[in-house]
Parts: structure tokens; sequence; C-alpha cells
């Protein structure tokens, strides 16, 4: 993918200056270039600008790039080592450049690559995190985002942050993004706390994020905005962040907006799905029940979810003889499971169109498995026959056998003695039998 790239630095701040000369050596160049150059198949444009990066204004014509990355130093109330990423714009008043209520455009994905990759590089002692939406520039219509050292000059002229993160803006555009869900934010501290653990562990990546301060300021309009202009397909809410009014706010707007949310847990689950396609999963599970939930299992890419059904009785009693066993042996099929809100697995599972036969035949060799492998079933033609045998404790009282130990006993499968008589656990158990008709079942043994 051939993208056109503006790397803007200020030629009065120290830590751009710092990643910019960095950002050459890993490029393989001696000097600053007047004229864009190649890159890991990008066309890279570098600018100075002679004034401070948040004041700048009609960049997109400036730089005329499919993607501008800002290189800049990091300033806080509270400095401590640090290395961030983040998007401008303004929720209400226009206190660091840009214009009110404005948002620039956002690249998530790039700036996902970016932060994964700063977590692996960043120097000891550096704390690696998104920053929440601040400051300008705000005007631009070019999918841009920042990229920062902290918090202190001496911060901001090491070589050793300077490399970390030319090393992993080079990296980005040499791999180029992987994020497979878009997303804005809501909620938590400056540096995005939650927002920025779960990006460095799953493939969801963040546009906009609204400070808790913001949240209960926040419009319709605005949240609407913060949507389209980071390409979001849902939102995450910080909701141990944020009050209950807050909370009650921003669910309200969002629901009014159409824009979906996505909690922490879905996120860490959904693997190698897109929030899209997660999305019409989770949409087509509740058509199931209202409380579904999805387990999402070896499935990944993007399709169109179709529903599998496997005999009710089988799978039921595949789960009691052995849940944890029977999971396992399904967890890498392409599909997802729907659970009830409790996590109890239902007999319906989903995939992509076209799989559906490949899931059903490996569902059904799965449960299958777990039933024949059991001494407790046989086989004939195309049935599984289960016998449990089961201690009934009023047949071993009527029998004399006081509670107790030899209670015990007699459950555990021994014999026992009382008073001459012996008792066996024949004597005192329940026999039932549960016959599941599988059609073709020897295709699956």
């Amino acid at each position: 993918m051939h993208v056109d790239i503006a790397i803007l630095y200020s030629e009065i701040d120290p830590a751009g200056i710092n990643i910019g000369d960095h950002l050459l050596s890993e490029m393989g160049l001696d000097a600053m270039p007047v004229a864009p150059v190649a890159f890991a198949g990008h066309r890279v444009r570098f600018i100075g600008v002679k004034g401070r990066l948040i004041h700048e204004e009609g960049l997109d014509a400036r730089a005329a790039a499919d993607l501008i990355i800002f290189i800049s130093r990091h300033t806080s109330q509270h400095p401590f080592p640090a290395l961030t990423v983040h998007v401008t714009g303004n929720f209400r008043d226009a206190a660091l450049g840009g214009v009110p209520r404005q948002l620039a455009r956002a690249a998530p994905a790039w700036m996902h690559a970016v932060l994964i990759r700063l977590a692996a590089a960043a120097p000891e002692g550096f704390r690696v995190s998104y920053e929440v939406t601040h400051h300008g520039p705000t005007d631009l219509m070019t999918p841009s985002f920042f990229v920062e050292i902290g918090s202190t000059e001496q911060e901001w002229v090491r070589d050793d942050a300077g490399r970390a993160v030319a090393q992993s803006i080079a990296g980005a555009l040499r791999d180029g993004p992987s994020a497979l869900s878009l997303l804005i934010g809501f909620g938590g501290n400056h540096y995005a706390a939650r927002q920025t653990e779960i990006a460095r562990s799953t493939r969801a990546a963040w546009g906009h994020i609204a400070h808790t301060r913001e949240v209960g300021m926040l419009d319709s309009e605005m949240v609407r905005r913060m949507a389209g202009i980071s390409g979001a397909q849902a939102a995450y809410i910080d909701r141990k962040a944020l009050p209950a009014k807050d909370l009650a706010h921003i669910t309200t707007l969002l629901d009014k907006c159409g824009i979906p949310r996505l909690s922490e847990s879905e996120l860490r689950q959904m693997g190698d799905l897109s929030s899209g396609t997660y999305l019409a999963f989770r949409a087509r599970a509740a058509e199931e029940s209202k409380e579904a939930r999805l387990r999402v299992m070896g499935i990944s890419g993007d399709g169109i979810p179709v529903r599998v059904a496997v005999p009710a009785d089988l799978l039921e009693e595949a789960l009691k003889m052995d849940e944890a066993g029977l999971l396992g042996l399904i967890q890498d099929i392409p599909a997802a499971g729907i659970t009830t809100s409790s996590g109890r697995q239902l007999p319906v599972f989903l995939t992509f169109t076209g799989l559906e036969a490949q899931v059903l035949h490996l569902l059904i060799t799965s449960c299958v498995k777990i039933l024949v492998n059991d001494g407790s079933t046989s086989v004939s033609g195309d049935t599984i026959t289960i016998r449990r045998v089961r201690f009934n404790p009023r047949r071993a009282a009527e029998l004399g056998v006081p509670k107790g130990p030899l209670f015990g006993r007699l459950a555990a499968g021994h014999r026992i003695d009382i008073g001459g008589t012996v008792i066996t656990p024949p004597m005192v158990s329940d026999v039932s039998e549960q016959v599941i008709h599988v059609p073709g079942l020897e295709s699956y043994l």
C-alpha cells in the first residue's frame, strides 16, 4: 500500500529535531532532504516549520499527503518520562491552538501501529500511552497524529528516546497497520489508561478519545463528528472512570447516534475479527436470545454470519460429561459460540457463509469424541447410549446404612459390611440410560 506521508516538526522543538535526526538514520539518509524520498514503498516528505506545531493552519494543502505524522515534545504539569501518541482537536475552547469544537481527522490504525512499537522500543523508565484528544491544529482533513517525547528537556534530547520513536515510526511504515477495530473512546485520564492497555494487547485502535471531564459536556453533534472523522465502527466507554450521570449521558448519546458500544471483554475476545464483523455476529446472536453472548473461537477475517445448529441433546450430554474438554476441542473451529449471560453454551453457533457444513461436522465430531471416550457409553449403528449409575442415599438408608463414612464408601463404588451383611454399590444405585441418535454416526467416529 503506497502512502504519501508528511513528517512535520518544529525547528524550535528539540524533541522533534531529535526524532527527525534518528528517523533520517532509520531511512538511510545523511541529511534532511529537501524533496520527497522513497521509503518502504511510501513517499515521505519532511516539513520543518518555524513556530509551534499546535498553531499551524492550512496544512492539508501544504503537506499534500495521505498521512501527516507530527514529531514533537510533550509537556506535563507533573512531568515524567513518556512516549505518547494522540490525535488533535478541541471539544470546547481552543486554549492550545486550533478552533473551538473542531476535530482533526484521525489515523487510528497508523497510530496503533506506532503505539505498539513504542511499547516494545521504549527506554527503561518511559511510560508509553495514548493521550486524549487535545490542542491544535484542528482544521486537518488529512489523517494525522502526534508522536511525542515527554516530559522535560532532559528527555526531549535523549538519544535512546529519539531512536525509539524513530524506530517505531519506521517500523510502522515498513509493516503497515494491523488494527482491525477502529474506535472512539470516552472516559479516563489524560493518558487514556484503559484504552492504552487494551490497544497494546489487542487489535483495537482508537481515534478520538474524550477525557472524563469532557464527557458530560458532549452533545450528539460532537459524538457523530468523533466517530465520522475517526472512521470508527464502535465506541468504548471506560465505565469506571465516569460518574453515573456522565455514563448515562454518553450511553444515551451513543444510542441516539446509532453508534454501537463494545466492552473491554468483547475487544479482548474478538481475536482476528474486525469490529464490524463482530458486531454483525453479535446482532445475529441477539436473534437467538436477548441475553445472548458471543464466544469467539477460531474464526477470523470477514464474512456474512450464518447459523449452525448442533443437536441439542448431543451438545448437552457432551458438556455434562466434560465441559472443559469439549470447549478445548472446539476452540479452533472457525466459528463463534452463542452462550447465555451466565456462560452456558447454546446448541447454536455462527460461522461465515460457505463454512456451515465444515463447522457442523467439526462440532459434531468433537461432541461424539467426548462421549465415546467415556467408559459409560456404547455405540450401535447411529446411536450413542450413555449409561449413568448414581448412588441413591434413600436406598442405602433403607438397608440400614448409617450416614457418614459408610455412605461415602458406597458412593465411591466400594462394598461395605454391616453386621455381616454385605451391601454392594448396585444395591443402592439408580441406573438410567440416555440414547442419542446421530445420523451417519460412523462418519464422526
